[in-house]
């Protein structure tokens, strides 16, 4: 019987209770190829052969580089860890400079890259990188080695005995992986997990997924580099659960489509496009079909879980669903079930028109630095309350300090920052990680963020504004995309919008309005400005006069990760749209 202690473990959990044909399962030339369990750790094995008869010792680094994710990345993964070495995974989308940092600063002996891409960005930066042996591609390319000749150097098993060994020496505290935070400014910090760390969150949150177990099948497409989908993917391997992975967030709606999944997490932007797609599919109904549809929206949109609404609204939604949401569920493969939500609040109108949809978006609350769940809701025993991040998970204390700050304590906090002694002391005090975010548990137990302590900020008539809180009821306008509230010590707040621009051009042409052919056209046509003035005051009636969006600019582009506004999780770089857009910023406050 395996018991899991360590990552490694999760596969060989998976051949033993589940033995799945398909463990993992990635497209290639427009065909799925497919993995067992059996192969997984087949593969593995070889992997850490190879990697032993390279001479990989304990505690070297191991970078992973992927630009969608695959299996080969979680064959690596699993034969890396075995040989006690460490992982290094790191985002496809990070500049060269941020390339050459990471990997100096983890001195990591090999690369390991997914496309050609990838690969000249580390070119142009390994001869700075003095600890680097080799790099590796998953793709085949001419002018570098391929991961598949490590599957060959492994081939000859006379050294298992090895890797068995290598294995046996491998503690649960030890430590797993460095994950580098996606840092806004300064240099990003290397966060260190243990296997402990990261298998007591996976065994600790397991129970808040419902799964059938050795059936379900996931789709996998959110950056595997981040803590989140990596250890979603653990979850998966222990139970049973075939892991399809995305070719790219542009091909979702496709492969959703495909591989009929019963769960997949996301992120609140992707949900968010998701949702505007549907609606904008509902405006282009007419007569009787276009009223039944806005008709069924509206109940969805009242939604509240475990019958609250009552007989009536039950009887209603139970129509509602028949007729319009079972195409909704429909168009997501029909299967799926749920979706697990992290990295951002989600707005609560979603949540309640989704589970109307039986969709069921279940919000959860961590970090890098906690493996990274902290909190999730749960759909079964009311362990599910929209407009909060669900309940502390098993084994995990939660307390709020008396600034508001979130402070939490566990087996799955981290061992702290790689190289950073002084940044983990004042990151972890008397064992309570100090999360930096703002909020409170409610009488139920269930944990609400209210904002990001280091995003809140106080206008010069010392008034503290919550950003998030106003930006999300902002989002709610289907003219507005992407939008950041400013104003820390300034008289006022205000806010940059990137404008809905596909919503824009239809919302003209209804109107007869003549908008010329460039987002920046549109971003300054008067027209548009006001009528995304007359969103801004209605929802403005929402929050405290003080609270309220008093002047805004429309930015001219789109918002992006390439284009430096968005993280690789698709959260505000704030003070880097703040920069790019400083001439906006500065006629908004008179500074010309």
């Amino acid at each position: 019987m395996v018991t899991i202690t360590r990552l490694f473990d999760f596969p060989y959990h998976q051949q033993e209770t589940y033995n799945l044909q398909v463990a993992l399962a990635t497209k290639k030339n427009g065909v799925w190829e497919k993995t067992s369990s059996s192969e997984y750790i087949a593969k593995a094995n070889a992997v850490s052969r190879a990697l032993l008869r390279m001479g990989v010792q304990k505690d070297d680094k191991i970078a992973l580089i992927t630009s969608n994710n695959r299996t080969e990345w979680h064959i690596m993964d699993i034969g890396i860890l075995q040989t006690a070495a460490q992982t290094v995974p790191i985002y496809p989308t990070i500049t060269e400079e941020d390339y050459e940092y990471i990997l100096n600063h983890s001195e990591a002996k090999y690369v390991f890259v997914s496309d050609i891409e990838l690969l000249e960005k580390i070119n142009n930066i390994k001869a700075n990188v003095p600890s680097l042996k080799e790099i590796f591609s998953f793709n085949e390319i001419d002018s570098c080695k391929n991961w598949s000749e490590l599957l060959k150097l492994g081939e000859d098993n006379s050294n298992q005995k090895e890797v068995e060994e290598r294995k046996k020496s491998i503690d649960p505290d030890d430590l797993a992986t460095i994950i580098y935070t996606s840092g806004t400014t300064g240099k990003p910090k290397g966060v260190m997990l243990s296997h402990k760390n990261i298998v007591s969150n996976v065994l600790n949150s397991a129970d808040r997924i419902p799964f059938d177990p050795g059936v379900s099948r996931a789709l996998s497409f959110l950056p595997i580099c981040h803590i989140y989908e990596r250890m979603v993917t653990y979850i998966y391997q222990f139970y049973g659960c075939s892991i399809y992975f995305g070719e790219s967030i542009e091909k979702i709606s496709d492969n959703i489509k495909e591989v009929k999944p019963a769960v997949m997490t996301g992120v609140p932007r992707l949900i968010e496009k998701v949702y505007d797609k549907i609606i904008a599919k509902g405006s282009d109904l007419a007569g009787i079909k276009k009223k039944l549809f806005f008709w069924a929206v509206e109940i969805g949109l009242k939604y509240e879980p475990y019958g609250a609404n009552g007989f009536w609204y039950e009887l209603k939604l139970k129509i509602a669903r028949k007729l319009i949401f079972s195409k909704w569920k429909e168009g997501l493969g029909g299967n799926l079930d749920l979706i697990v939500n992290g990295s951002a609040a989600l707005q609560p109108r979603l949540a309640r028109i989704f589970a109307a949809a039986e969709i069921y978006i279940m919000e959860g609350y961590g970090l890098s630095e906690t493996s990274p769940v902290i909190s999730v809701n749960d759909y079964r025993n009311r362990g599910f309350k929209i407009g909060t991040a669900g309940k502390v998970i098993k084994n995990v204390e939660v307390k709020i300090a008396e600034d508001g700050e979130i402070l939490c304590k566990g087996p799955s906090v981290m061992v702290g920052y790689y190289k950073d002694p002084e940044k983990t002391a004042e990151a972890i005090i008397d064992g309570y990680f100090h999360t930096g975010d703002i909020g409170e548990i409610d009488s139920d137990g269930f944990l609400k963020i209210t904002d990001r302590k280091k995003e809140m900020f106080k206008t010069s008539g010392g008034k503290y504004i919550a950003p998030q809180l106003i930006e999300n009821a902002m989002k709610q306008s289907r003219f507005i995309d992407q939008i950041m509230v400013i104003g820390e010590g300034e008289k006022m707040p205000a806010a940059f919008i990137q404008p809905n621009f596909e919503f824009v051009k239809e919302w003209a042409k209804m109107h007869k309005i003549s908008l010329g052919d460039s987002t920046a056209e549109i971003a300054s046509n008067p027209d548009v400005i006001k009528r995304i003035d007359e969103e801004i005051e209605n929802i403005n009636k929402k929050f405290g006069h003080w609270e309220q969006v008093k002047r805004f600019e429309l930015t001219p582009d789109v918002w992006s990760i390439d284009g430096g506004q968005l993280t690789p999780t698709l959260k505000l770089k704030r003070k880097v749209i703040k920069e790019i857009y400083k001439d906006l910023y500065a006629k908004i406050y008179g500074q010309n």
